[in-house]
């Protein structure tokens, strides 16, 4: 892994209004996310993991403090800054697959290359790469609903990784799997960190997921309660 820094977040507190008061998700936040980490934010329902996530993703904002992300501060940038910088450099993965039912698995993957003005056989060279990434090249023409979920998931990943994003952000990718394809999943994800040095950001509470975690960030009440680096080898 290097330590090219591609994540500042500093001081960082986040507010939701509630009726007439204030809820306190994340306080005074302070971390740093360097090139090629296999890092997870890990905690209870509640503990601010997805709000962490949502703000590094630039899904949402600080009330306080500052978050750079891949050189951007995110408070700064405008509405089509902010989705200009996730179409290019930042890929998602959630626990309910978002796949669109009427739509192939190959338009699927595709459509997160629409955005980006590439010509028909760049998009096609791109998508058929990310599915041979994930082992569903002979899937190109099914749709979802002929697929199983471990498959459903496996697109998704092809989905996030086919622009070859800087950072993946993965919120309870495996909620929805059985313990055997929560571990194909995860071991999916961590052969694409070595091979194209991704940065993956989990949200998890699954203790298959941490396993395979080289960083283990843990909150609890919307603090950091402990940040451990994994040195074990057995992942």
């Amino acid at each position: 892994m290097e330590n090219s820094e591609i994540i500042r977040i500093e001081r960082l507190t986040k507010r939701f209004h509630i009726g007439t008061g204030d809820f306190t998700a994340l306080h005074n936040i302070n971390l740093t996310f360097g090139k090629g980490e296999f890092a997870g934010l890990v905690g209870p329902s509640g503990s601010g993991k997805t709000t962490l996530l949502n703000i590094i993703g630039t899904l949402d904002y600080p009330s306080e403090g500052r978050v750079e992300v891949i050189g951007h501060s995110v408070s700064e940038l405008t509405n089509k800054q902010s989705a200009h910088l996730r179409n290019y450099n930042i890929g998602f993965i959630f626990q309910t697959y978002n796949l669109l039912p009427v739509y192939t698995v190959f338009e699927n993957v595709e459509f997160a290359l629409l955005l980006q003005h590439r010509t028909s056989a760049e998009r096609k060279r791109a998508v058929m790469e990310a599915l041979d990434w994930v082992g569903l090249t002979d899937k190109h023409n099914s749709k979802p609903s002929q697929l199983s979920g471990g498959e459903c998931q496996r697109v998704a990943i092809a989905r996030a990784m086919v622009k070859r994003p800087i950072l993946v952000l993965a919120d309870e990718p495996s909620a929805n799997l059985d313990a055997k394809n929560s571990h194909n999943i995860v071991q999916t994800m961590k052969k694409l960190n070595k091979e194209l040095n991704t940065t993956f950001i989990f949200a998890t509470h699954d203790e298959k997921v941490m396993h395979y975690l080289d960083r283990i960030i843990t909150l609890k009440d919307g603090v950091v309660d402990t940040d451990k680096l994994i040195l074990t080898g057995e992942n």
